[in-house]
């Protein structure tokens, strides 16, 4: 049996190697080609493009690599229409992946899709492209299931991988070890983003903000994690002419926030991260002007950071835009350090919340995708 698996990024990777090593717990003799990283390569998938060439971000550098890109797609459709794979499993990159997994799933061939879209977020209409284009949606949180029911998609919650690789009770002295962080001193951590646009509009926020809190609290300790060499080297300008005494980090952005009594970060995947690490937080985000005022008017939803939206209630607080101010934002990180009757309650609902997640996704993932090659088989 072959199965089709085609990832663009390395989140991806991650998630197709886990699914890959479950299904050959499975079936021994499966075989795995597509597109893949490092990671699904060790688990014997044949790759037949580097992934490295769909990992694009942003609409100027899409447009730049679209001939490239849908060369690649064009090169995928037509090998698996003339040999057809048992199916096809898109993980992630919906704008590369949907169009592929229908004009497959238009010849016959199953399809699944692992992460689901934002389209209960924003352009909720995408809802018709993504039924026209799988066979099953994989989805990591529970929300998204509800959502594809109203709209008569098939949708399995499977749980977040993120959840079943975080300890329940994460060690914070360990990470401080690791880091050589003073143990006895109140860290907290700053994660101003992972691309240089955000860096640009948070980190002198943020700054501003420890210096905020150091005028009422002045033990603070502050570290911050950079992405990459040029998020550190970026920050690194941005820290010395602030005059801060702040400790920067090559990458650990996950030890880095378990090492801390708090965090300040923007708003994205970071923020479930900070939850299930049990870590109270502050989430802010600033988007360019222009992207704001369009986004505002389409987005569908109350919150903004992950464990709002998946309590559906305001566990974290939030600042967008204007609203992300040192005197703003330093008060709730205050707030969060010093008030321990909230702390211990956030503990509790952010424990509750990762229980909720922790379903060994990997292998719900395997047995819903062997289920579905099994009633697609049934049914011819």
């Amino acid at each position: 049996m072959r199965i089709a698996l085609v990832a663009g990024e390395a989140s991806g990777d991650i998630l197709g190697a886990g699914l890959i090593k479950a299904l050959k717990q499975r079936c021994p003799d499966l075989q795995f080609e597509g597109i893949g990283g490092p990671l699904m390569l060790e688990q014997g998938m044949t790759s037949f493009f580097p992934m490295e060439r769909l990992s694009v971000m942003g609409l100027v550098e899409v447009l730049g690599r679209f001939r490239e890109l849908l060369g690649i797609r064009n090169q995928l459709r037509d090998r698996w229409l003339d040999n057809p794979p048992d199916i096809l499993i898109g993980i992630d990159a919906p704008d590369f992946n949907l169009p592929l997994e229908r004009r497959l799933r238009e010849s016959g061939v199953t399809t699944c899709h692992y992460v689901s879209p934002s389209v209960w977020a924003w352009r909720e209409g995408r809802v018709k492209k993504i039924a026209r284009s799988v066979d099953l949606m994989l989805c990591l949180l529970p929300f998204e299931k509800a959502f594809y029911d109203r709209h008569d998609v098939d949708a399995r919650f499977i749980g977040h991988t993120l959840a079943d690789d975080i300890a329940m009770q994460p060690d914070t002295n360990a990470a401080r070890v690791e880091l050589e962080l003073d143990a006895e001193a109140r860290w907290v951590a700053m994660l101003p983003g992972s691309r240089g646009g955000e860096v640009e509009r948070l980190a002198p926020v943020f700054l501003d903000t420890a210096r905020w809190l150091l005028e009422r609290e002045p033990d603070l300790r502050f570290v911050v994690p950079a992405a990459n060499q040029e998020r550190y080297q970026q920050l690194e300008a941005m820290v010395a002419d602030s005059g801060l005494s702040i400790r920067l980090i090559h990458g650990k952005s996950r030890q880095v926030m378990q090492a801390a009594d708090a965090v300040l970060m923007a708003s994205g995947t970071a923020s479930l991260e900070g939850m299930l690490l049990k870590k109270p937080m502050v989430v802010a985000y600033k988007l360019a002007p222009l992207t704001h005022a369009i986004a505002s008017r389409m987005l569908k939803i109350r919150y903004m950071s992950l464990p709002n939206l998946l309590a559906d209630a305001p566990l974290v607080p939030e600042f967008l835009q204007d609203q992300v101010t040192p005197e703003a934002v330093g008060q709730a990180l205050l707030n969060q350090l010093t008030d321990q009757q909230h702390h211990d309650q956030t503990v509790q609902r952010f424990t509750e919340l990762h229980q909720q997640l922790r379903l060994n996704a990997s292998e719900k993932a395997a047995s819903a995708i062997l289920e579905l090659i099994d009633s697609a088989k049934s049914a011819c």
